[in-house]
């Protein structure tokens, strides 16, 4: 079978589905692999560590997506510039499509793989269990993006992290803001605690107040007790939201960096940060709202864009791990080995409806749609 690899084509994506250190696994595993020119070029991986690594490299993307068995890709499928073509359609019958799909918000694009008869595993779809650890592509991404975040918000903030003893007098420390403690938060609490912050934290679940603590950072109580589903805080009610708003403005007024994490898979983000509290925060301060892709958790966020409003900058970047492409590409490529590793039996992929990972990860599979949760939004 083979493995192909095209070039990312969203505007401003850096990051390459598979590295040259995975085609080696590949190519023991029985699969060839076959790499469009340059696709690792912004990441720092040229064509030629690829062909060292037993890769072949391809300039007609045409034909690398007509050849592929497998295609794998790290963004969700869209037209392709060199073909006017949505890039589902220009794969083969019964070829399989691995990427970031997120069906539940991408309805037309299952319809698509449906149509196309193209077999869709959806890796922000695998369910998060232990033996599916290894191939978590939403925590070795997000888990990069809460560093990004924290480092843009030193970038862009008028204070400094740490504390400082100066002959001029004492500089005190800065102030940040978390919420949400999931793989992003605990990344960003870490990496704001190493700068010399002072660091709250708040989130739903209070099963994840100790690992903040641990971290040595101040958990913020949340009104009341919320369950997990799948690794995730479950959706909340307006009611709770307006409480927790209530407690978190007090917070917010005296910080100088806030970093926005939370997010529920297949629906838009819960709005934590109201254009109320915004006007109560001090003047400079900086909000990266990390679920701006998913609507935002602050109210006046923009995504892709650094706006100012009430004297406060508030930046909606909607890929931060782009910027860090070298070890994104590295840990998400070790992602899809670890899949494509744990799918293969005698060099090809082995399909077992009724193992946990496939029935999680399996969207469309021979022309129907398979995964039991977006089935549901065509019932």
């Amino acid at each position: 079978m083979k493995i192909c690899v095209p070039k990312e084509i969203h505007t401003g994506e850096k990051r390459v589905a598979i590295v040259p250190e995975s085609v080696a696994k590949f190519k023991k595993l029985g699969y060839e692999v076959l790499v469009e020119k340059d696709a690792g070029k912004e990441s720092g991986f040229l064509d030629e560590s690829y062909q060292a690594a037993g890769a072949s490299i391809v300039e007609d993307v045409q034909q690398l997506y007509k050849n592929a068995d497998i295609l794998v890709k790290i963004n969700v499928p869209t037209i392709h510039p060199k073909t006017n073509k949505n890039e589902l359609e220009m794969l083969k019958e019964d070829a399989y499509w691995i990427s970031l799909f997120f069906p539940l918000i991408n309805k037309e694009l299952v319809e698509l793989a449906k149509k196309q008869k193209v077999n869709v595993i959806s890796t922000d779809s695998i369910p998060r269990i232990t033996k599916a650890q290894r191939m978590d592509v939403l925590s070795s991404q997000t888990n990069l993006a809460g560093y990004r975040a924290v480092i843009l918000g030193a970038m862009y903030s008028r204070k400094v992290f740490p504390l400082m003893m100066t002959a001029a007098g004492t500089i005190s420390p800065a102030k940040v803001v978390v919420l949400g403690a999931g793989v992003a938060g605990l990344q960003a609490i870490a990496t704001a605690k190493r700068l010399g912050a002072v660091v709250e934290v708040s989130d739903v679940r209070r099963e994840v107040k100790e690992q903040v603590q641990s971290l040595g950072a101040k958990y913020i109580e949340p009104p009341e007790v919320v369950e997990e589903e799948g690794g995730y805080a479950k959706e909340v009610t307006k009611e709770f939201l307006q409480k927790q708003q209530e407690i978190l403005k007090k917070h917010l007024s005296n910080a100088d960096i806030v970093i926005t994490t939370a997010q529920v898979p297949g629906k838009r983000a819960p709005l934590l940060v109201t254009e109320d509290m915004i006007q109560s925060m001090q003047p400079g301060s900086v909000i990266i709202d990390m679920a701006a892709s998913t609507g935002g958790n602050c109210a006046l966020t923009e995504p892709d864009k650094i706006v100012e409003k009430y004297n406060v900058k508030i930046i909606g970047f909607t890929n931060l791990v782009s910027d860090l492409s070298l070890d994104a590409s590295q840990l998400y490529s070790r992602n899809i080995q670890a899949l494509i590793e744990y799918l293969t039996k005698e060099s090809k992929l082995n399909i077992n409806l009724e193992d946990e990972i496939v029935k999680g990860a399996l969207i469309t599979y021979k022309g129907e749609i398979i995964h039991q949760k977006t089935k549901e939004l065509f019932s």
